[in-house]
C-alpha cells in the first residue's frame, strides 16, 4: 500500500509540475479516440474518413476548451449522417442542438462525461460514469449522463437501421415517412429510456450516500449504487423487455466498481482509523466537527553516503605534510 501511495505522489507531483503539456496530450488522447470510434462506426463520408484529418483536428482539440471536442465530435457524427440521408442529419442535429442547450444549462462543467459515455458503451463498461459523477459530481450531472446517453443510442439506432433507411430512399417513400421512422425509432427506444432512469438514479443515491458523514461513505456509496443500478435496469428488462443481458449487467458493473475504487484511490484515498471529532463554541454556535486525515506518504529521499570521505581527508593531509 505504501509503494502505491508513493506512485500517486509522484503522478501527483509530475502532473502539477509539467500540466501544461499534459493536460493538451490528454485532451489529443480523448480527441483522437473519439473521432477514430466515429469514423468506424458511421464512415459514409470519404473526406473525413482519413487518419490525416482525424490526426489535424485531435491537434486542434488539444489546444482548445474542452466544450470544442464535443462540437468536433457532434460536427463529425452528422457530416458522415448528411453523406447517408438528411433526414437523419437533420433529426439527429436537432437532438444534438436540444442536448447541448441542456447540457449548457445544468452542468456545463461535465464536458467529459458527454465525450466518454458513447466511448464507455462501445467498451461495455457505461456503468462507470454514473457512479464516477455520483462520487465527484453533483446530482445536476444525470443531465450530462442522460445527454451522452441519448447520443449514443441516436447513433446506435441508425446504425442498426441502416438497410432500412436506404431501401426507403431507394424505394421514393418520401421524407416525412423517413422523418417519422427515424423519430419514432429514437423516442420510443425502451432501452434508452431504462438506461437514462437507471443512471440518473444511481448519479443521485451515489452523491447523497457519499456526502453522509459516516465511516466509508465512497465505499457504502459505490456498492448502494451498484446494487441500485442492476436492479433499475433489471426491473425495466421485465417491464419493457429491453433483452437486458443479466451476465453482462452484473460482469460490467463489477468492472466499474473497480474502477470506481481507483478513482476513489487518487481522489478521496482518507485513513477511517485515526478519526478525530473535535467540539468548539464561540459567542453563537456549538460546533461538533469530524476530521478524517486524508492518507499522505511524502517520496523518499535518496540520501548519499560518503564512506571514504574521511580516509580521503587524512590520505590528503598526509601528502600536505610530506
Amino acid at each position: 500500500m505504501t509503494t502505491l501511495l508513493v506512485i500517486k505522489q509522484i503522478l501527483m507531483t509530475l502532473y502539477s509540475k509539467y500540466e501544461v503539456y499534459i493536460t493538451p496530450l490528454l485532451k489529443f488522447v480523448l480527441a483522437f479516440i473519439a473521432l477514430l470510434l466515429i469514423n468506424a462506426r458511421l464512415g459514409y463520408m470519404d473526406s473525413i474518413d482519413r487518419m490525416a484529418v482525424v490526426l489535424i483536428v485531435a491537434l486542434m482539440c488539444s489546444f482548445m476548451p474542452m466544450n470544442f471536442i464535443v462540437v468536433v465530435s457532434a460536427l463529425f457524427i452528422l457530416l458522415h449522417l448528411y453523406a447517408f440521408s438528411l433526414e437523419c442529419a437533420m433529426v439527429v442535429g436537432v437532438g444534438f442542438l436540444l442536448m447541448f442547450l441542456l447540457y449548457l444549462r445544468f452542468s456545463p462543467k461535465d464536458t467529459l462525461v458527454v465525450v466518454l459515455m458513447p466511448i464507455c458503451f462501445l467498451l461495455k463498461i457505461p456503468y462507470v460514469i454514473p457512479l464516477a459523477m455520483g462520487l465527484v459530481g453533483t446530482p445536476a450531472s444525470a443531465v450530462s449522463v442522460a445527454c451522452g446517453i441519448i447520443a449514443y443510442y441516436m447513433i446506435h439506432y441508425v446504425t442498426q437501421n441502416v438497410s432500412v433507411i436506404a431501401a426507403m430512399t431507394a424505394a421514393d417513400e418520401g421524407t416525412a415517412a423517413k422523418f417519422r421512422f427515424i423519430i419514432d425509432g429514437i423516442l420510443k427506444n425502451k432501452e434508452m429510456v431504462v438506461t437514462i432512469a437507471a443512471f440518473a438514479v444511481t448519479v443521485i443515491m451515489v452523491y447523497l450516500i457519499r456526502r453522509l458523514s459516516i465511516d466509508y461513505a465512497w465505499t457504502i456509496a459505490m456498492v448502494a449504487g451498484v446494487v441500485v443500478n442492476i436492479v433499475v435496469l433489471l426491473v425495466g428488462d421485465l417491464m419493457f423487455d429491453t433483452n437486458v443481458g443479466l451476465f453482462g449487467v452484473v460482469f460490467g458493473n463489477i468492472i466499474s466498481v473497480l474502477l470506481a475504487i481507483v478513482l476513489q484511490f487518487f481522489v478521496f484515498n482518507v485513513d477511517y482509523s485515526r478519526t478525530e471529532k473535535v467540539q468548539f463554541e464561540d459567542d453563537e454556535y456549538y460546533y461538533y466537527v469530524k476530521a478524517v486525515p486524508k492518507v499522505v506518504v511524502s517520496r523518499p529521499q535518496k540520501k548519499v553516503k560518503q564512506i571514504n570521505s574521511q580516509k580521503a581527508r587524512t590520505v590528503q593531509k598526509t601528502r600536505s605534510t610530506h
